[in-house]
């Protein structure tokens, strides 16, 4: 049985891994597949996001990456082009699952993010802009604001500040949810079902319960036009 995502206990570094992860993700994996031209879909970054969120060690997904890729070159029949990190999935969990009980803590390295004060003001001022032009969701819309006007104190705490939005972004996925037509869901699932219906099997229950819980609530606010709030996506 592949492992469990939650198991992981490894930590990566704050801040510099975290706001690595998805590009060396999707950079690892283009070079892997042997072509720069590859975009990665929905419901890769929905997978790439539940692995970071459960702590998934970045080097667990770049060697999961590479073993996938040399077993599928092995293979007599290879068939069609991998065309989503998801085919990897099991790959990394492995990997994941080897690192955890073997690889030595790592203390806590401080490292300058990859952005600056005023670039975190304005992020999230235009989140706060964005998100007020939504009926109903004035009170979050305040809440950012009021983090954009201490940008200032909270860079230096970057770690505090993105489990606040983290909270905020929680917040506005629900009240956008309970707002979401029985259609609309109804039109998202059958979209996830056919994304991941050739992955399935190289899944676990609680890993596809998480990839459908990100990928739902990543399609929700992107088809209400109300913003992600990480900072990760300060780019």
């Amino acid at each position: 049985m592949a492992p469990q995502p939650e198991k992981v206990k490894q930590k990566e570094s704050w801040p510099s891994n975290y706001f690595n992860y998805f590009t060396e993700v999707e950079e690892h994996f283009q070079r892997a597949r042997g072509t720069g031209l590859f975009l990665m879909s929905p419901l890769d970054w929905a997978l790439v996001e539940t692995w970071k969120n459960a702590g998934v060690p970045l080097a667990a997904v770049l060697r999961g990456i590479d073993a996938a890729f040399e077993k599928w070159r092995t293979k007599k029949k290879r068939g069609h082009n991998v065309n989503s990190v998801a085919y990897c999935s099991q790959a990394v969990l492995s990997e994941a699952q080897a690192m955890a009980g073997v690889a030595p803590a790592r203390g806590r390295k401080e490292s300058a993010p990859p952005f600056s004060v005023d670039d975190l003001e304005r992020y999230l001022g235009e989140n706060a802009e964005t998100i007020g032009e939504h009926p109903g969701f004035e009170e979050i819309a305040d809440a950012v604001d009021r983090l954009a006007s201490e940008a200032a104190e909270l860079f230096g705490d970057l770690e505090d500040l993105e489990q606040r939005l983290t909270a905020l972004e929680d917040k506005m996925i629900a009240l956008a949810r309970s707002r979401q037509s029985e259609e609309d869901l109804l039109r998202a699932r059958r979209e996830l079902d056919l994304q991941l219906r050739p992955y399935r099997g190289k899944m676990t229950a609680p890993q596809l319960a998480m990839l459908e819980k990100q990928y739902l609530e990543r399609q929700l606010l992107e088809s209400r036009a109300l913003p992600r709030l990480s900072l990760f996506y300060l780019r």
